[in-house]
């Protein structure tokens, strides 16, 4: 097997942007995620500069492009055999790849939630896209001119500050966006896939998707083949607010572990920043490891009080809002995140209401009403109590927007020039729009409208460079909050999943190596890798299994060779399918084949052998210098006519040398006849 990490989270985060990475296995060549980081879209200043804008600086005033390295490594590498997506931001630059030719018989696997949100989310990608080219102009044909001269040191110097990390500063990655009609070709090659449902890849792979826990449709994949068993592992929440918690008991017991969860790592415990020797460890009862049983580590995993912070964090930015609309101020949320979004929703409805603050809530989105709606429908991907209030006979809403919407305090509106939006405007208001790069549609009208005002405000993700992103709206006024959400493993519950899984061997980024030290007393072994660079894995099964048919089975007739042991002779072939090798019988054409015994056993009498080699009238003898037979020794036979040959007899074994086919098969024939055989 092989493996190389293509891309790994951008300034956007594990969510917005996860890694990506080429996996060959079994001589199958798999890209697992293909996203598009959106942080590389800061460089771009995708408003008009004039009186009421601000200074762009290095920025670049043209239509933007798009960075996806996993979609440029894979054209690169000159196609993949399969794409397996694990998640809805994952597959944003999928249409990079099959608008080319060397990806025409590439399928793309990914759950039926996760395409369908992918699908909104690149379509709603595209129009915006094509509403700032009718806004601002498109490019001139051919290489635009930002990509020459001093404009291009000016772009490398931007996207330095955000997504190019190795020096070679290759452009590649950088790409115009794709069309609708590419959009629709690359769904016309998705496979989807049902929650737990196994599916077969060309006979040779099975590949499974189970619940990663972080948002509605996002998974971890196993892949099973004869050799090896993987699982793929990217950002991954053991117990959520309103996804399905993380499956991890069925990732029990595969081989490998290609830990992909980068943002868990590196943000969610920044607070922390000596972790030392403990940066394995669950917490003060777990540290000791003697005694600590599979139970204990799986209560660690389950413990709630992820979900605590989390509801804590957004209990935070409620308050924040509703500070600003007290002072006058209205509030932009440009956040991505569905999971997020409900529960802001849902707080800041009961914050509102404990302070009798009656302000429209407006989504701005033309995926919203369709993305919103997918939480009562999918009821498989939901957490445990909101699916028992889901079937429970109470009438209580699943989430707090259900409420929002019937009472009138909700509105959902495509575009800000869609039709009933100024009649339900009013200010001060709270706006949700998903563009968090700040260069698109809703975000920019309404940061130009309230960039001056120091009582409105502006909700970030962390993992943006805030100033950066702001640059063509300076100067500002508005208050800026930047928060972060629970987005994947934390680093105190790495090992006890490990030893929950038990995995042989696990995957780890090597920029996380300091962070998470390997322990000499782990069963399992780790291997380190680094962007860009492709690695060995080593085989984990020397050997493997092979099935045989009942029937198939029964028909052999096996001669005991001890007590333990039974051979038999059959006629098969060798093929591999659902992941597994199976023989199968061959065709019962015996025109060709030869009825002489295959295979014999048993120590070969020299004396034995000579009398039967010239009983057929071979010319042979014991060399002059040859032993008297004494146990453990070496002796040969020297045959003359009808050709040169010398059969030497071992212990252990016994070789033919000869030229002459005729004569070796003599010789075959004569020691066949003083061995056992079948």
């Amino acid at each position: 097997m092989k493996l190389t990490c293509v891309a790994t989270p951008g300034s956007g985060g594990g969510y917005h942007s996860p890694a990506s990475h080429l996996l060959e296995v079994e001589g199958v060549r798999l890209l697992l995620d293909c996203p598009v980081d959106l942080s590389s879209l800061a460089a771009f200043a995708t408003v008009p500069l004039g009186p009421d804008s601000g200074d762009a600086g290095d920025l670049i005033r043209a239509v933007p492009h798009y960075w996806s390295p996993a979609a440029a490594a894979a054209a690169k590498a000159g196609g993949v055999d399969a794409v397996l997506v694990s998640s809805a931001t994952g597959m944003l630059g999928l249409p990079f790849l099959t608008r080319l030719p060397s990806f025409a018989n590439t399928k793309v696997y990914v759950t039926e939630l996760a395409a369908r949100i992918g699908k909104l989310m690149m379509g709603e990608l595209v129009e915006m896209h094509s509403e700032f080219v009718r806004y601002y102009g498109p490019d001139l044909d051919g290489s635009p001119k930002w990509m020459q001269g001093e404009k291009l040191h000016k772009l490398l110097s931007s996207l330095q500050n955000i997504v190019i990390e190795d020096e070679g500063m290759d452009l590649a990655p950088l790409m115009p966006l794709y069309s609708a009609p590419n959009l629709e070709e690359c769904m016309r090659k998705t496979q989807t896939v049902k929650y737990g449902e196994e599916v077969c890849f060309n006979g040779m792979l099975m590949l499974k998707a189970s619940s990663s826990g972080l948002e509605l449709g996002n998974c971890v994949w196993s892949i099973k083949g004869p050799r090896a068993s993987i699982t793929y592992l990217p950002s991954t929440v053991f117990v959520s607010a309103h996804a399905l918690d993380c499956d991890y008991n069925s990732l029990k017991e595969n081989d490998i572990i290609l830990f992909s969860d980068f943002l868990s790592l590196n943000v969610m415990d920044e607070n922390n920043e000596n972790l030392g020797e403990n940066a394995m460890v669950c917490d003060d009862s777990l540290s000791r490891a003697d005694g600590v049983d599979e139970d204990e580590y799986a209560q660690c995993l389950s413990k709630n009080d992820d979900i605590a912070e989390e509801i804590e964090r957004i209990s935070f930015i409620c308050s924040c809002i509703s500070d600003a609309i007290k002072s006058g101020g209205s509030v932009l949320i440009p956040i991505g995140r569905l999971g997020v979004i409900l529960l802001i929703l849902e707080h800041i409805s009961e914050t509102l209401l404990s302070s009798n603050m009656k302000v429209p809530i407006f989504m701005i989105s033309g995926a919203a009403e369709k993305i919103i709606s997918f939480t009562n429908a999918v009821p498989e991907w939901l957490c445990k109590p909101r699916q028992e209030k889901l079937f429970s006979r109470e009438e209580e809403a699943l989430f707090g927007h259900v409420e929002l919407l019937k009472e009138g305090r909700l509105f959902l509106f495509p575009h800000l020039y869609s039709k009933g939006l100024l009649a339900a405007w009013k200010e001060p208001c709270i706006v949700f729009c998903p563009d968090w790069s700040l260069r698109h549609s809703t975000a920019v009208h309404l940061l130009r409208r309230w960039h001056a005002d120091k009582r409105n405000l502006l909700v970030l993700e962390q993992g943006v460079d805030a100033e950066f992103i702001l640059k063509p709206f300076m100067p500002v006024a508005i208050q800026v909050l930047e928060c972060s959400f629970l987005s994947g493993i934390k680093v105190r519950k790495v090992n006890p999943l490990l030893s929950v899984l038990k995995p042989k061997l696990v995957l780890f980024p090597e920029d996380l190596k300091s962070r998470c030290p390997a322990k000499e007393d782990t069963p399992w072994s780790y291997l380190y890798y680094s962007k860009g660079k492709t690695m060995e894995i080593p085989n984990i099964r020397e050997d493997f299994e092979v099935g045989l048919p009942t029937d198939f089975a029964f028909g052999l007739q096996p001669r005991q060779l001890d007590k333990a042991i039974a051979i038999a002779r059959l006629r098969a072939k060798l093929h591999l399918s659902n992941g597994q090798y199976v023989l199968v019988a061959a065709p019962k054409d015996q025109s060709n084949q030869s009825m002489r015994q295959l295979l014999h056993w048993g120590a070969v009498d020299a004396g034995r052998l000579l009398a039967a080699l010239q009983e057929k009238g071979i010319a042979c003898a014991f060399p002059a210098d040859d032993d008297d037979g004494s146990a453990g020794c070496v002796r040969s036979i020297l045959i003359t006519s009808p050709g040169e040959a010398l059969v030497k007899m071992a212990p252990e074994r016994t070789v033919i040398y000869c030229d002459d086919e005729s004569t070796t098969r003599q010789i075959y024939d004569a020691l066949s006849s003083v061995c056992n055989g079948i």
